[in-house]
């Protein structure tokens, strides 16, 4: 859907969903992988899991011939794609830059605190696996571009409109030049070194 691609990843609670709706009613194009995108399969193989099989954190993944088709329409300027996938690995190169909300310790409790029963993470197992991912950073990629996602919604949006921008003239691209320079193991470093390389490219 976009001439540029960016990948908006987080562990639960950074507020993935918050930051699509937001840059949606700016006018982006924005698709919210988890709802659109994801299935529960196989992250090697794409392989869906049976019907009566148990829904399952590590297979939630997103269809990545979909998320590939997408990102090849030159249809829009730009393009979020935010949300969650334990199959990332297969499909992060193709985006230009890949932005990963963080949060500290303290506002992840305070949210899941907030969390009812419908959503992920109100149960306990849930909320134990997510303090887990939250310290290790496991399911995320490991060399996008953090983005303090504790500040009010509308200044973590400024924050990656800007970064969109104008590449050659913001921090995080100065970032992404940073982290081109590291070996590139399928975790989002490719993608950052593609927005180095687009500076100046505005939509």
């Amino acid at each position: 859907m976009g001439v540029r691609n960016y990948l908006i990843e987080g562990v639960s609670t950074t507020g993935k969903t918050a930051v699509c709706t937001e840059v949606q009613r700016r006018g982006f194009q924005a698709i919210h992988g988890d709802r659109e995108l994801a299935y529960q399969g196989d992250p090697a193989t794409g392989r869906p899991r049976d019907t009566g099989e148990p829904i399952s954190h590590q297979h939630h993944i997103w269809d990545v011939a979909r998320v590939k088709t997408l990102a090849a329409d030159q249809n829009s300027p730009v393009t979020f794609f935010c949300g969650g996938s334990r199959n990332f690995a297969a499909f992060i190169d193709i985006f230009d830059a890949v932005f990963v909300l963080t949060v500290d310790r303290d506002t992840l409790l305070q949210r899941l605190d907030r969390r009812t029963d419908n959503d992920f993470g109100a149960d306990p197992d849930q909320r134990e696996l997510i303090i887990r991912l939250h310290g290790t950073g496991a399911d995320v990629p490991a060399r996008g571009i953090s983005i303090d996602a504790t500040a009010p919604i509308g200044v973590v949006v400024d924050t990656i409109v800007a970064a969109i921008a104008d590449p050659a003239e913001q921090p995080a691209h100065r970032a992404a030049e940073q982290l081109a320079d590291q070996p590139g193991d399928g975790d989002g470093t490719k993608a950052s070194n593609r927005a180095s390389n687009r500076a100046g490219h505005k939509p």
